[in-house]
């Protein structure tokens, strides 16, 4: 059945009509498109959800011979290669996953012309068999996914990726496209210039993701923050928890089953099958949450996660920007939580002085978290913070952090700095002691602890003078300092010391504002996050609809073993849950509906609508 948006004069439309049941390109992409299908180099810097993919997919289909993919995300091939299938897309993948017979059947593919498209991991392409399997086919194009992994500056670095430039070297004719969501300037030119695409056209799409409200809040028991979050505005959603340690992540997983959430862990520790399935699982139900360590995610297609939560501080801010990133990739409203407090500051500082690597690499960790920590201090929009870091300066306020809907106050903390200080200074010059935040605080508070007694700190002269804020307020102004490098967190007991900055303070030659903690936790917008509302451009009488199809999405999904978004992304079930089409030409104009999902699934998608009538 053809399409009524093809259009053969327009090739790339009609791929765009014909395969993926789309009306028109969004953004930059029709300019990316037709310049790789002209045979042009291209570095696209587009965040997640932006339709990345067609940037590549629409090239190979269109030019001639197989377009081949380098990405790291070997445990997401065969979810990619699926969707692609579903499509009426001849897609396979290369990778250590395989046996031999798997590998030969697609190689064999790929020499005879009849794949579009063939995945490959960034380590087949040492292996010079690999190689010279590339050399029989004809390759309509290379892209190269995830390219922020060739750059040391950015976040996830891949040795496996510095590789890549012997593809022009080999096959200098065929047009190259690197992707990535995540690019500061730095970590742009290095791509740009570790995979010799200085000369590419560079596009840069807008970073901003309107959708996602973040929001940053004070950490006191961080599980039973995230439990609230969770029950409280986003109950049988799906969901991703981001922790720093393995035992954090079963901990926080453990916890929310005990209180009535369908959660998983993922983490390195876990055994491959276990990884395997629980990842499975959550690509395939509704509603899951996973809690994990940085290692999962990357890649996740799924579009419809509302939330994605941190209980520990990232270490960049492009590792935050790309793990919020996987947060409502359908457009829809979701939540970007970071909980967030004083020992987060002074672990992240301690790893970094005690990690491995020469002074460039530890001031480059530090450059890293000094912007997270920035982020999370601002009393500015997080938005405009956020989006000025990737190069996009003069963003207006959005309206929808949690800076914008419970503006905190600022005020000038000079003096209590000095007290802060000061207390650090005595210790050293007169008892030749450090000591961490507890003590100093117990001091200033003027608190005869047994630990105070016993080194006789009670007759300082120090002692006491902080009466006039609360523990809380102490550890936030020591919480700030850290992050203004006024103060430095060194050694084994997290001990406080001054930093080359500091005199300027204690001098009075420089103003210290800190920022107030909010009095209330900021809640989600109206109608961002809010408690299971009807989905988003949804009438109220088409909400039937759209949950008997969802139910029949659920069901093919799991008959044919594939994630439910393969089948159709819920933004596709709402239009046909609105515009209830009675016959299949009507179906086939629903955006999403392709020629090949139209022919395997639009009977039966009649039938329930039919049912739905009945």
């Amino acid at each position: 059945m053809t399409s009524p948006r093809a259009s053969v004069s327009d090739p790339a439309l009609d791929v765009l009509g014909r395969v993926f049941g789309y009306d028109s390109f969004r953004g930059e992409q029709r300019e990316i498109i037709e310049h790789v299908i002209g045979g042009g180099d291209a570095l696209v810097l587009m965040p997640t959800g932006g339709g990345k993919s067609l940037c590549y997919q629409i090239p190979a289909l269109v030019r001639p011979g197989v377009g081949v993919v380098v990405s790291p995300l070997i445990a997401l091939m065969q979810d990619q290669v699926d969707a692609l299938r579903a499509l009426g897309v001849r897609a396979g993948f290369l990778n250590s996953t395989q046996d031999p017979d798997e590998r030969r059947l697609v190689e064999a593919e790929f020499a005879a012309g009849e794949l579009d498209l063939l995945y490959l991991a960034p380590e087949r392409l040492r292996v010079e068999s690999t190689l010279r399997l590339l050399e029989r086919g004809t390759i309509a194009l290379f892209a190269i996914d995830e390219a922020h992994c060739v750059a040391q500056w950015g976040h996830d670095f891949r040795p496996d990726y510095l590789q890549l430039s012997r593809l022009h070297e080999r096959w200098p004719d065929v047009p190259r496209i690197a992707l990535t969501a995540t690019a500061t300037r730095a970590t742009h030119a290095e791509i740009a210039a570790r995979l010799n695409l200085e000369g590419a056209r560079h596009f840069v799409a807008s970073f901003d993701r309107p959708n996602i409200q973040y929001r940053i809040v004070p950490k006191n028991e961080p599980k039973k923050q995230l439990l609230s979050l969770v029950k409280g505005e986003h109950e049988g959603d799906a969901g991703i928890v981001y922790c720093l340690s393995r035992a954090s992540v079963e901990k926080t997983a453990a916890f929310l089953v005990e209180n009535g959430v369908a959660a998983v862990p993922y983490h390195a520790g876990l055994d491959a099958r276990t990884r395997a399935e629980n990842q499975a699982r959550f690509l395939r139900e509704d509603g899951l949450v996973v809690v994990a360590t940085i290692a999962f995610g990357m890649g996740i297609d799924k579009p419809d996660v509302r939330f994605v939560a941190h209980l520990d501080l990232p270490k960049s801010v492009e590792g935050y920007y790309q793990e919020t990133g996987r947060a409502g990739r359908d457009g829809q409203p979701s939540t970007a939580w970071l909980a967030y407090g004083l020992n987060d500051v002074v672990q992240q500082r301690r790893m970094i002085d005690t990690s491995e690597g020469d002074a460039e690499h530890r001031r480059r960790l530090a450059a890293h978290l000094d912007a997270m920590l920035a982020l999370c201090e601002t009393a500015e929009c997080r938005r405009v913070q956020l989006l000025a870091y990737f190069g996009q300066e003069g963003a207006s306020a959005c309206g929808n952090c949690d800076t914008c809907l419970t503006p905190p106050k600022t005020w000038d903390g000079t003096i209590a700095a000095q007290k802060v200080l000061s207390t650090v200074v005595r210790l050293k010059r007169e008892r030749n002691q450090s000591f961490g935040v507890g003590q100093i605080v117990d001091i200033l508070l003027g608190r005869r602890t047994a630990k105070v007694i016993r080194f006789d700190h009670d007759a300082l002269s120090v002692f006491g003078i902080g009466a006039d804020l609360t523990e809380a307020q102490w550890r936030g102004v020591v919480r700030q300092l850290l992050a203004q490098r006024l103060l430095a967190v060194q050694g084994e007991y997290n001990t406080l010391f001054l930093t080359d900055e500091s005199a300027e303070v204690l001098g009075g030659r420089r103003q210290v504002l800190l920022r107030s903690e909010p009095e209330k936790p900021v809640r989600a917008a109206k109608g961002v996050g809010a408690k299971k509302p009807a989905p988003a451009d949804l009438p109220e009488d088409a909400l039937p609809v759209f949950e008997r199809l969802r139910a029949w999405r659920a069901a093919t999904a799991k008959e044919l073993g594939v994630p439910a978004y393969v089948v159709f992304h819920d933004a596709t079930l709402r239009e046909i849950a609105t515009a209830r089409p009675t016959a299949l030409a009507e179906l086939g104009a629903v955006s999403g509906v392709g020629e090949n999902k139209l022919a395997k699934f639009g009977e039966q998608l009649l039938e329930v609508l039919a049912a739905e009538e009945g």
